[in-house]
């Protein structure tokens, strides 16, 4: 359980600011279609995380257990410098708009799917999968991480960010990242 936990738990520090939950925000304020945009959300991060689940996995399985705690530490606490600085996303960027006709679905999907690819999250879900061994348990924790993450920037986006300052959001992001990278490394 503890891999769904701290999967759940970084996913969804790294994900407050991040490119995905403004893009989440665009998608819900263009549709007005919530529930859809979520459903969106959902499987296109059930892709993207169980292929990287999947090949952290097998990285671990190939990496001294010394190594790969080195790599991991090193890893979450790049990430606290990462998540640090702001992700912005250009309204007038076509991967932004809406595709035409196309439904919000199809079009969430795909831009969720496309904007993952090698986002902190992705790679934190790799860097996961390959600490914990237990596929399912870190895709799933990754998964709820980055639907509470952007389920709050779909239903109370505009809000929200007026009453928590985002430089705020991002320092505890980097904090729980940096704990991370520290435990990891005083573990060995």
């Amino acid at each position: 359980m503890e891999a769904l936990y701290q999967s759940f738990g970084l996913v969804l520090a790294s994900e407050m600011g991040d490119k995905t939950q403004l893009l989440a925000l665009i998608l819900a304020l263009r549709f007005k279609k919530p529930l859809i945009v979520m459903f969106g959300i959902l499987i296109a991060t059930l892709l993207n995380h169980g292929l990287a689940t999947v090949v952290g996995g097998w990285i671990g399985s190939q990496v001294s257990e010394d190594h790969l705690k080195i790599a991991l530490s090193v890893i979450f606490v790049a990430f606290a410098v990462w998540v640090l600085v702001p992700d912005k996303i250009d309204e007038d960027d076509p991967k932004t708009k809406s595709y035409g006709s196309a439904n919000a679905l199809i079009t969430t999907v795909i831009l969720f799917f496309l904007a993952e690819m090698g986002d902190k999250t992705q790679i934190a879900t790799l860097a996961l999968g390959a600490k914990f061994q237990a596929p399912i348990l870190v895709t799933v924790g990754t998964t709820l991480g980055m639907l509470v993450a952007d389920g709050l920037a779909v239903v109370f986006g505009e809000k929200l960010i007026k009453v928590i300052p985002m430089n705020t959001i991002r320092i505890i992001s980097a904090l729980l990242f940096a704990g991370f990278g520290v435990a990891i490394y005083l573990s060995r």
